[in-house]
């Protein structure tokens, strides 16, 4: 038995199959999901796990390298937002609702259903690598004075 961080075995297979670049959606309960993607669903009740629980254990398994939640979040949800805002590793960007649910259906490697029973509150993070930095510090190494390739 694993022991500790995600006991989970689907979401580990998940986190573990994702690539640079692929996009996790953290749903709240209420969010609509493409019958085509990916789901796995983590819910017991209305609350059971929240967004900012689940977040927290994602991120100890996933390199984050980018999040993006809607603008009605901070609005409908301050206090939820401001939990869940403050436990990922990256400062989220905002887009209204309807355009991430249209970017997420399109690109979402997968879906993953929280107990999160507030509105707007589900959170797509894009994943990242665990060597980008030493993967910088070669190309700057191998090409002095080329223009940073970030």
């Amino acid at each position: 038995m694993k022991q500790n961080g995600i006991l989970h075995p689907e979401l580990l297979d998940l986190i573990a199959a994702a690539g640079h670049g692929d996009v996790i959606v953290l749903a709240d309960a209420g969010l609509r999901i493409p019958p085509t993607t990916t789901r796995l669903d983590l819910a017991i009740t209305c609350g059971v796990p929240t967004m900012a629980q689940v977040v927290e254990a994602v991120k100890q398994e996933l390199v984050i390298e980018a999040a993006t939640v809607a603008t009605e979040f901070e609005d409908w949800n301050p206090d939820v937002y401001q939990d869940v805002v403050s436990r990922l590793p990256v400062d989220p960007d905002a887009k209204p609702h309807l355009d991430l649910m249209a970017e997420m259906a399109g690109t979402a490697f997968a879906y993953v259903k929280t107990g999160e029973c507030s509105a707007y509150s589900s959170v797509a993070l894009v994943c990242g690598v665990n060597y980008l930095e030493e993967a910088v510090d070669l190309y700057k190494k191998l090409h002095p004075g080329a223009p940073d390739p970030f």
